[in-house]
């Protein structure tokens, strides 16, 4: 029997997402005050609650948007409070966007391209030139991870259309693709669902819930969250009210009287 802590990771396992003590105000009003949650490895977490109960500003903190006022963020342990988001990304945070920002002059294939060019090809114009078996190597692995993401989201056949020209569910499952490129350690879903036909957003449950990867996901769609996420955090007016595992929470009557009613 697998025993649990008392966030509901597996016990002797490392938080790989570690939010302590945040809290962000604006101006009088505190968007955020105390949240703390972890997720474990593996976990995909949803965070829930009514419009106004501070989801985004979460997530701008945890991918570095936002820096709080008091608390900390921790990637497997390493302080990320005061890092770019940059340099988060790099470390391993990957994050989606309720309003879907893809590059619409280029590809669908291009864009999920781009999340790799930050690792470089090493040589320079020099290797580009002479076609450096290294080079070439490391192109054909980045087209072959291409390759499996698009398959991963069902985007095979559109690989070779341009974003702009897509309809926004489309191009929300492109954001999906870049932002998996790169296997992230944590990634970071805002509102994934939105956008989707019914059958894209069961594409979609089935693609998160067979990573290898932690997921940390907001959203309003109870059915997907429900039946996606291992463990659930309920904000409510910028406080967590409630986490647990989603039977928890359905269950539970103050989550149930602020949001679920």
């Amino acid at each position: 029997m697998t025993v649990l802590d008392a966030q509901g990771v597996p016990d002797g396992e490392v938080n790989v997402l570690d939010v302590r003590g945040v809290s962000v105000a604006f101006g009088g009003i505190k968007a955020l005050d105390q949240v703390s949650f972890q997720v474990g490895e593996g976990q995909v977490c949803g965070v829930i609650g009514p419009n106004g109960a501070g989801k985004t500003t979460l997530f701008d903190v945890v991918s570095g948007l936002r820096r709080p006022g008091e608390g900390r963020v921790l990637l497997d342990g390493r302080d990320l409070t005061g890092v770019s988001p940059v340099r988060r990304a790099r470390a391993g945070l990957r994050r989606t966007f309720q309003r879907t920002q893809v590059f619409g002059r280029l590809t669908v294939a291009g864009n999920v391209l781009a999340a790799l060019d930050w690792h470089g090809g090493g040589g320079g114009l020099a290797a580009d030139l002479v076609g450096l078996p290294a080079r070439r190597r490391l192109e054909r692995e980045r087209q072959e991870r291409v390759a499996e993401v698009l398959e991963l989201c069902g985007l095979t056949p559109l690989r070779d259309a341009y974003a702009a020209a897509l309809p926004v569910g489309r191009r929300r499952l492109v954001e999906l693709a870049r932002a998996l490129a790169d296997r992230p350690r944590v990634l970071l879903l805002d509102e994934p669902t939105s956008g989707l036909d019914a059958g894209q957003s069961e594409r979609l449950a089935e693609v998160v819930g067979g990573l290898d990867t932690t997921v940390l996901l907001v959203e309003h769609d109870m059915g997907f969250v429900m039946g996606t996420c291992d463990r659930i955090v309920v904000l409510d007016l910028g406080k967590v009210i409630a986490t647990g595992t989603p039977a928890e929470i359905r269950a539970d009557p103050v989550v149930r009287a602020a949001y679920l009613g």
